[in-house]
């Protein structure tokens, strides 16, 4: 087994030639082309950004680098030597190692045992049992380069999201991999985690390992990568050195036009308190309280690191999971929420943080998905009217632009932005009044997270209260009217627009009070 430290601290390799090189990959579908003759070279220790919208090819091109599918024509060369194309098998021969946006984890096994999943150490007896101390010991230095805070026998079920791409990533160090490929690693991290993959990249890099780095966080392919390749609609479009990496030149190739996450002030004042919450003790930090008040006609953004308890505090104000201590208000009357129906009831809507197991049925048609929780008001005489199911589907598609042939095409077929609107739109016809976004962008292409943040913003204008939890600082500081900031199961400190800064969300998250702005908790309410 190889020792990753050492294996992050050895000596560049030579650059001599690319160790990949693809010349001219096409591959097509009846009536569509997914790769129009892409060109890419990849040396020894070099960092490459892979980027483009939802459908530009991107995952195409990854599953020709893994053997899942053969181009059309083309060559793939691997240290010179020219190929027609890869297996799974000749892939993972090649050295090339893959950390996947969808978590390929086991939830009833150990960090360790997914880590080695079917490579598994066995003890020298007859028996040839799975040697697990060794196991575990081998995880451990992958665990530590990382900056994981859990240990190698911890159940993967135990884990947030976060940590368990953490896995990924440690699982993909593990095998002698001379080009890692990341997918959207950093979806479900906050600033902290992001800026330890980042220190990862470069240990990679400084190794002489290759990594291509596919992710909608421009903001991470500035600061890590070498070069960038743009694909748009199947299309190289473009090829950008390190000195012309900026945000305005990706986008700009990736869509056509310049986009930023630009603040767009509400037309009216915030309204009174709707949502307030006092002395909330959640199950992860059952000695600290949250006081937090949620205003109608605002977007009220909710920072902090992974771990500070903000997931479970929204699980609680949707009625998922059940305050240890402390008390909810609505409209000024108190609240009390048994489970997730109670919140409907009151109009407190969840759009959850992962969309696809907890947010939509991804065999299910994108009609079906949206008429779910408002099935009563669709059933005149107890049975389900197809054609209002039809109608209010339809016009869901037009207002929010859910990209599909039609609302009876299969949910698990949209991008991650259409599949989004679709969890918002089966919250929309049912009027909300309070919406909690879990990490809204997650995954989602620069375009899509536009139109996500216009719906937000349109949301808090019609007078519904939007709490927005998020690990994106760009995000965080562009869309919010105010900001609240979690450390360790409380707010840290809550911020007005005045006072919007990278440094000051990052000294709340970490505790650390501010002199001259931020709010400590106890002044949350006036």
């Amino acid at each position: 087994m190889p020792d990753p430290v050492a294996e992050l601290s050895a000596p560049p390799r030579s650059v001599a030639q690319p160790f990949l090189r693809l010349t001219s990959v096409r591959k097509t579908y009846p009536g569509v082309v997914a790769l129009a003759g892409v060109d890419m070279s990849v040396a020894p220790g070099e960092v490459i950004g892979l980027v483009g919208e939802n459908g530009a090819g991107k995952s195409t091109l990854m599953k020709i680098l893994g053997g899942v599918i053969q181009p059309d024509s083309g060559t793939i060369e691997i240290d010179g030597t020219a190929l027609p194309g890869l297996t799974v098998s000749g892939s993972m021969r090649a050295g090339i190692a893959f950390v996947h946006q969808e978590l390929n984890l086991f939830d009833n096994l150990d960090v360790a045992s997914n880590v080695f999943i079917g490579r598994e150490p066995l003890t020298g007896g007859p028996l040839k049992l799975v040697d697990t101390r060794k196991m575990r010991a081998d995880v451990a230095p992958y665990l530590e380069k990382l900056g994981a805070s859990f240990t190698p026998s911890t159940p993967t079920a135990r884990l947030s999201l976060a940590q368990q791409q953490l896995v990924e990533i440690a699982k993909a160090l593990s095998v002698n991999a001379r080009l890692v490929i990341l997918d959207e690693p950093t979806s479900s991290l906050p600033v902290a985690e992001t800026d330890r993959l980042i220190e990862v990249i470069a240990g990679l890099k400084a190794a002489g390992i290759a990594v291509i780095f596919i992710t909608h966080r421009l903001g991470e392919i500035t600061r890590s990568c070498d070069r960038v390749l743009v694909l748009r609609d199947g299309v190289q479009v473009g090829t950008l050195d390190k000195a012309e990496i900026t945000h305005d030149n990706m986008v700009r190739l990736m869509i056509g036009r310049a986009l930023r996450v630009e603040y767009d002030p509400p037309k009216a004042a915030r309204g009174g308190a709707l949502l307030s919450a006092r002395g909330i003790r959640t199950t992860a930090h059952p000695g600290r309280d949250v006081d937090l008040d949620l205003h109608a006609g605002e977007i009220l953004g909710l920072a902090g690191l992974v771990g500070s308890g903000r997931t479970e505090f929204a699980r609680v104000l949707f009625g998922i999971d059940r305050a240890n201590a402390g008390t909810l208000q609505f409209d000024g009357a108190p609240l009390t929420l048994h489970s997730a129906s109670d919140a409907v009831k009151h109009g407190i809507y969840l759009v959850p943080e992962d969309r696809k197991g907890a947010g939509i049925l991804l065999d299910l048609p994108i009609a079906e998905n949206i008429s779910l929780p408002n099935l009563p008001s669709l059933s005149p005489g107890g049975l389900v009217s197809a054609s209002r199911e039809r109608q209010q589907a339809e016009q869901s598609r037009t207002e929010l632009s859910i990209k599909a042939p039609t609302v009876q095409t299969r949910t698990g077929s949209l991008s991650g932005g259409n599949q989004q609107k679709v969890v918002l739109a089966k919250w929309l016809a049912m009027r909300p009044r309070a919406l909690i976004f879990d990490e809204p962008t997650r995954g989602i292409d620069v375009g899509a997270k536009a139109e996500i943040y216009r719906l937000m913003r349109g949301l808090a204008d019609s007078g519904v209260a939007v709490l927005m939890i998020s690990s994106d600082m760009e995000e965080v500081i562009g869309v919010s009217d105010r900001i609240a900031v979690m450390h360790e199961g409380h707010i840290s400190g809550q911020l007005e627009r005045a006072d919007f800064s990278e440094e000051n969300v990052l000294s709340l998250a970490i505790g650390k009070p501010l002199a001259s702005a931020g709010r400590p908790q106890q002044d949350m309410t006036r």
